[in-house]
Parts: C-alpha cells; structure tokens; sequence
C-alpha cells in the first residue's frame, strides 16, 4: 500500500513539468511582447521627434487606418529597416501568437499524457484558430 503514494507522485511529476511549462510559455510571450512594444514605441519617438512636439504629428501616427505594416512580411521587412512600428506590430503579433501556441502545447502534452478527449479538443481548438487567422480580413 505504500507503492501507491509513490506512483501517484511519479504520475503527477510530468503533469507539474507541462503546467509549469505552459505558464512559463505565456509569462514569456507576454513578456517579449511587452518589450518588443516598449522598443518599438522609443524606436518611433527617437526616428520621428515630432510625434512628441505636434499633437497634429501624434493624432496622424494614432488615427484608425495608420497601421503601415499588414502582414508579416511587412512587419519583417520594416523590423530589419528599424522601423519603430514595425517593431511595436511583431510585438503585437508575438502578443496575439502566444495564447495560441499555449494551446498548441497544451494539444501535444494532453496527446503524451494520453489522454486522448482533452488533446483532440485542444487540436479543434488550434485549427479554428488557425483557420480564422487566415481566413480573417483586416479592413
């Protein structure tokens, strides 16, 4: 009887690993996030100085629909050019990635733990994600 508690922690070792792992992952996402956004936004202010002087300058660069980087090829292109906003937009993109690869994780750890309910849920879960990425229409 005293095998029991024994395996039961031996079971629930790989169990704290993955959960410590996942919070881990999103701590970290949002972090990079975090700091890609700080970077870009002194990487603007620093190339255009006008933003701080003209509130005309700052309302242009905030105003809806001013968004210079679409896709992630632009965002890549401009991030290599240092632009300020680019580098704040693959921030974002990071910020929006993570939660999704969280869920990506969370599939192939309930998959090695097998259970098989939870890891076919999460893998739905991941492709209506994935569709609605590409499916979606930025206007």
């Amino acid at each position: 009887m005293s095998d029991e508690p024994e395996k039961k922690a031996a079971h629930e070792q790989p169990l704290v690993h993955m959960e410590l792992l996942v919070s881990n992952l999103l701590r970290g996402g949002v972090l990079v996030s975090l700091a890609f956004i700080v970077v870009g936004t002194i990487v603007t202010f620093v190339n255009h100085p006008e933003y701080a002087r003209s509130s005309a300058e700052l309302q242009r660069l905030t105003q809806p629909g001013a968004a210079v980087y679409t896709s992630i090829g632009q965002t890549a292109s401009g991030m290599l050019a240092i632009h300020g906003q680019a580098i704040v937009a693959a921030g974002l993109l990071l910020l929006i990635a993570t939660p999704v690869i969280r869920v990506g994780v969370s599939a192939v750890a309930f998959l090695w733990e097998g259970d098989k309910t939870y890891a076919a849920i999460c893998f739905v879960v991941l492709f209506l994600l994935l569709v609605s990425f590409f499916l979606g229409k930025a206007e």
